[in-house]
């Protein structure tokens, strides 16, 4: 079974559905440190990191948003002293896609 940090996001169109709460579920064990929050009514896949300091949370930052440039997908990115929240969900649908999962579990990657 392919894990989703080896996943390629796929380009999402307008119409696109949204994963179903049984979807999403089942996308959840595997990257159980994420949560969905509701956000101006959007749900969003989103979670907090902590680093010890502000210059490695903020190389944090900046490895996400390589990531992100490489598999066209973006997140809100919040860097702090100490912490990074980071956020996805997909704007076109205003709402939560395979991909969102995909680039959370690659955000994960990144810390091993």
């Amino acid at each position: 079974m392919e894990t989703l940090a080896t996943m390629k996001c796929e380009a999402c169109r307008r119409d696109a559905p949204t994963v179903t709460a049984e979807e999403a579920k089942g996308l959840l064990q595997q990257v159980p440190l994420w949560s969905i929050e509701e956000r101006d009514g959007v749900p969003r896949l989103e979670r907090i990191f902590a680093f010890p300091d502000f210059a490695e949370a903020l190389a944090f930052t900046n490895e996400v948003g390589r990531v992100a440039e490489e598999e066209g997908h973006h997140p809100a990115l919040v860097t702090e002293w100490g912490r990074v929240g980071v956020a996805w969900w997909t704007h076109k649908i205003r709402g939560l896609h395979r991909n969102d999962f995909i680039m959370a579990a690659k955000t994960d990657r990144l810390l091993s």
